[in-house]
């Protein structure tokens, strides 16, 4: 059995396999049509703070069945294991473990947003 290990080791483990984006950079992939931005936000913060216009929301608890390209329950907009897909949580934690997940999934390409939907709203980025 291995040592117990703590989120932040975990998080800092998870971050090390793929390169994490920042809002400005998620938004230009977004408008060039290079990236699909998933909000993982439970519906209370997308109710408090508003979504992300083209955004595809996603419930944490339902992502892996969603995103899977293979998948009986897959999202339309899950095409390709190729997709680059930005996994956006409220602070850019959860995302995080999210973002872990789908490489496992396959999906390569994932990332997550640093800073969460805070930081995308904090640089004056489209919500609404």
């Amino acid at each position: 059995m291995s040592a117990p290990v703590g989120i932040d080791a975990l998080l800092e483990r998870v971050r090390s396999a793929y390169t994490r984006i920042g809002p400005a950079q998620a938004y230009a992939a977004f408008r060039a049509g290079d990236a699909l931005l998933v909000d993982i936000r439970y519906q209370a913060l997308r109710e408090r703070d508003g979504l992300i216009p083209g955004a595809l929301v996603v419930e944490r608890n339902e992502l892996e069945w969603r995103l899977d390209p293979q998948g009986s329950h897959r999202a339309p907009e899950a095409t390709s294991h190729d997709l680059r897909m930005v996994v956006i949580c409220n602070e850019g934690y959860a995302s995080s473990l999210a973002a872990a997940s789908l490489h496992t999934l396959g999906l390569h390409r994932a990332t997550d947003l640093t800073g969460g939907f805070q930081a995308w709203k904090a640089a004056g980025l489209p919500v609404s």
